[in-house]
């Protein structure tokens, strides 16, 4: 019985060196692992510092890009305020055409009777005017009649 017990305690004793090796294989995994992390982690850091860099220069240009966008764009209002300006002149003046064409062709409509018999009345001034040159071209004192063609 007392070699039993021996032989326990060496299958024990075993046991536990097997247990330490692999925990310390473990272990030395474990190290290599965390190693690479932190060398990760470091340069993920630079890289980051890098990258807050140019975050903060981007944000910088845009402020700027914005500052200049709104002092065109306040530029351009006045712009837009004087085609509206040109736009409503245009639209009175064209109003305003539209009123007299209306007038003038209002006052020709009820004066077309009138116009027609100026023009009538005008004719026969024209050819009264073209006899009686006619007769002042003749000198003679004499009336010439003329046939009429």
């Amino acid at each position: 019985m007392e070699n039993l017990l021996y032989i326990a305690a060496i299958v024990a004793a075993i046991a536990f060196l097997i247990l330490c090796v692999s925990l310390s294989m473990t272990l030395f995994s474990v190290k290599k692992t965390l190693q690479t992390v932190s060398g990760t982690m470091d340069g993920l850091a630079v890289q980051l510092e890098g990258v807050t860099t140019e975050t903060a220069e981007l944000l910088n240009k845009t402020n700027s890009l914005a500052e200049d966008i709104q002092l065109k764009s306040e530029k351009l209002n006045s712009v837009v305020d004087a085609v509206k300006d040109v736009g409503n002149s245009m639209s009175g003046l064209n109003t305003s055409v539209h009123r007299v064409t209306n007038s003038i062709t209002t006052e020709a409509e009820k004066n077309s009777e009138k116009i027609a018999q100026a023009i009538q009345w005008s004719s026969v001034v024209i050819g009264i005017l073209d006899k009686v040159k006619e007769r002042k071209t003749d000198s003679s004192g004499w009336t010439v009649y003329r046939p009429v063609k």
